[in-house]
């Protein structure tokens, strides 16, 4: 092999290795994303049933049974019950500024680990959120 070729090897090996990486992070986002997607589901599962069984919403996910639980980021699922709540500051909002649950939310701040109730803030746009009362749950930015 003479130096060329050697050097046109390497770069060709330099190029499929990142676009494999990027293809594998990609992959590894999705997965998350997914995982958040149904851990979310589940959490609405449990609180239903505590709802059915106690006739009223759980104040905290602890009272659920679900203190501690991380999603795929690191960070504790996010949930605010809407009895006793005055005003709509703090609820997850549209882009038209309505409330996107009339009951409670529950969400993932996501990978960024940051959010803000607007669904159209930067920060919000990569979160996972139910909405319409359980009937979407997904990215903040897909809703």
């Amino acid at each position: 092999m003479t130096l060329l070729e050697l050097m046109l090897a390497i770069a060709v090996l330099a190029v499929l290795a990142t676009i494999s990486v990027a293809s594998y992070k990609r992959y590894v986002d999705r997965v998350k994303v997914n995982s958040a997607i149904a851990d979310i589901g589940q959490i609405q599962l449990l609180i239903n049933k505590y709802r059915l069984d106690r006739d009223a919403l759980p104040t905290t996910l602890a009272d659920a049974g679900l203190g501690g639980k991380l999603d795929p980021w690191g960070n504790p699922y996010e949930y605010l019950d809407f009895t006793g709540l005055k005003g709509n500051g703090q609820v997850r909002k549209d882009r038209n500024l309505v409330p996107i649950n009339s009951d409670y939310d529950l969400y993932s701040k996501g990978p960024d680990g940051d959010s803000r109730p607007p669904l159209t803030a930067k920060a919000s746009r990569d979160d996972i959120v139910r909405a319409n009362d359980g009937a979407f749950i997904g990215k903040g930015e897909d809703y």
